[in-house]
């Protein structure tokens, strides 16, 4: 399974919703190897944030750093829950989330940053290892997630493209 490619999604496997994040991912052949490249990419972004970086927002409203890691640990999680459902041929439908009701839940402001980084870390670790045994035939899968058909394909470009979006806004916004 590791070295396969499963192939660019196409419109129909997953919620136009998504078309911003599958856009993002669009060039890489092998959507388990950028998931590699983005872990160490992640940790040499946050890693060095002082405290008040790490609670900086750009604008009123607007996430802190902390939460838009917080997120991305949230967010990868619920995407690759839904990967191994639908490799796994489930075909309950899966609920949607909201991601600002779990930012404001999460409380990430007063996490530890090191567990938080740790955290993110060990997630990475479980996608990449949950996305390399996915076997060939599994990749083309389709549920249900939020009243949208979505493939396991997808899912694993959905999670790279949404952190390739989360860290152009850390770089233009947060670190400017």
């Amino acid at each position: 399974m590791t070295g396969f490619q499963p192939g660019i999604p196409q419109p129909g496997e997953y919620n136009p919703f998504y078309e911003t994040y599958i856009g993002k991912s669009r060039a890489f052949a092998d959507p388990v190897h950028k998931l590699k490249e983005q872990h160490d990419e992640v940790l040499s972004l946050f890693r060095h944030l002082d405290s008040q970086k790490q609670l900086f927002r750009y604008a009123p409203g607007k996430w802190s750093a902390k939460e838009v890691l917080g997120h991305l640990i949230d967010a990868e999680r619920v995407m690759t829950y839904r990967a191994m459902r639908i490799a796994r041929g489930d075909q309950t439908p899966l609920p949607g989330f909201d991601e600002n009701t779990y930012v404001a839940e999460a409380q990430t402001e007063h996490c530890d940053w090191n567990e938080l980084l740790e955290e993110f870390s060990h997630v990475r670790h479980a996608t990449i290892l949950l996305f390399r045994h996915i076997p060939q035939e599994a990749w083309l899968r389709t549920g249900t997630a939020n009243g949208a058909p979505l493939s396991v394909r997808a899912l694993a470009y959905i999670v790279a493209g949404h952190t390739a979006h989360h860290l152009t806004i850390l770089r233009e916004r947060y670190l400017t």
